[in-house]
């Protein structure tokens, strides 16, 4: 393997390598790994290349589409055409991968086209079950209810701990949460106990 460029966002990676191996046309025998699209024959690389994708589970992402020989092709030169540019990503993420393609053009540099990924990467929130925890209502925080929280701050003596700068810090933080907790209030949670807000 010539270089490996690793893209990293969140739990996806997907790894661009150039190699001198070629995976072929035929997924014969690696089913998992290759999604039976390429170019040409399998050689020794290729094999070494599918090889590395079925240990660190992963896919070639760019053997798993249909297309024209022109889309197909990566290197090309007065001597002959082959596909030695793959795109890898794990195999928990190749649903994001929606197509793909080479860009054939004659005004690149090197005798390699540009390899592009369509990637289809969704944000969905998550729903939040089970262990919700109580929020304190800091939205309810007036004149008003600041004036009473700073009254039940010095009647818990909040600000005359003593000790280290961690203790002091976890003192005064807890009385802070109690205080708020009583005068704003929290949000509903799920049973249990509640953690630091």
């Amino acid at each position: 393997m010539d270089k490996s460029i690793v893209s990293r966002k969140k739990q996806l990676t997907t790894r661009y390598l150039h190699i001198t191996g070629h995976i072929g046309a035929s997924a014969r025998g690696y089913d998992d790994v290759h999604g039976g699209y390429g170019f040409g024959d399998r050689n020794e690389g290729g094999n070494s290349l599918l090889d590395f994708a079925r240990a660190f589970d992963l896919v070639i992402a760019n053997s798993s589409f249909p297309k024209r020989e022109e889309h197909l092709v990566t290197f090309r030169n007065s001597m002959g055409k082959t596909q030695i540019d793959y795109l890898l990503c794990r195999k928990c993420n190749k649903g994001l991968c929606t197509d793909f393609k080479v860009i054939p053009s004659e005004h690149l540099m090197t005798l390699h086209r540009l390899l592009v990924m369509d990637l289809e990467i969704k944000r969905s929130r998550r729903k939040r079950e089970g262990c919700r925890q109580p929020k304190i209502k800091w939205g309810n925080l007036t004149k008003d209810k600041a004036q009473e929280l700073g009254e039940k701050l010095l009647a818990m003596n909040a600000w005359m701990s003593r000790g280290d700068t961690s203790s002091m810090w976890f003192t005064t933080a807890n009385c802070i949460t109690v205080a708020a907790r009583e005068v704003l209030g929290v949000t509903k949670g799920s049973p249990g106990d509640h953690k630091e807000d």
